[in-house]
């Protein structure tokens, strides 16, 4: 039976307070990215996460003290440093695997470790999870083996199978 997720709105001072996190967080101005100069905000809480609407689209997760972008947020996505996997990864990827480096095709855009990833496939250029850095993108780029970035956020976990529903 598919959990329901009830929503609840934040107060303004909530809501603020959160996005200026995370803007911090992604090193990026989100209300600027929303066009928005009062976002109305709701939470919804699910056995795996917190999930943050902004306009009824689901924008940011909380997860394990984390807030993270979700993979239905394009326009922060896009601003996101990039890292490239070949399509031998993908599955694994999309299995909950951490990015390792032989897996690794190309990096795009300066990112140090504990800054969020966007893993992508190299054949469709599509987002498969969202990554924190284990270590900057000139030392990644430089391995030939070991982890690179934590996988948080991918295609089919919990997460994204409950924002697919609702």
């Amino acid at each position: 039976m598919p959990e329901t997720m009830r929503r609840q709105f934040l107060r303004e001072k909530e809501a603020a307070q959160l996005l200026d996190e995370f803007s911090q967080k992604l090193k990026i101005d989100i209300e600027s990215l929303l066009d928005i100069k009062k976002p109305r905000m709701e939470v919804a809480e699910t056995s795996t996460a917190k999930v943050y609407y902004v306009n009824g689209e689901p924008v940011i997760a909380e997860m394990k003290q984390n807030l993270i972008p979700t993979l239905l947020f394009d326009k922060a996505l896009s601003r996101l440093p990039k890292i490239t996997v070949n399509m031998g990864a993908v599955p694994h990827i999309c299995n909950g695997a951490d990015v390792l480096a032989p897996g690794i095709v190309k990096i795009d855009g300066m990112f140090a470790a504990n800054d969020y990833t966007l893993v992508i496939d190299e054949r469709h250029q599509k987002p498969l999870a969202v990554a924190l850095a284990l270590v900057d993108s000139q030392v990644a780029s430089s391995l030939s083996r070991g982890k690179v970035a934590k996988n948080l956020h991918y295609v089919g976990d919990a997460l994204w199978n409950q924002l697919k529903k609702a």
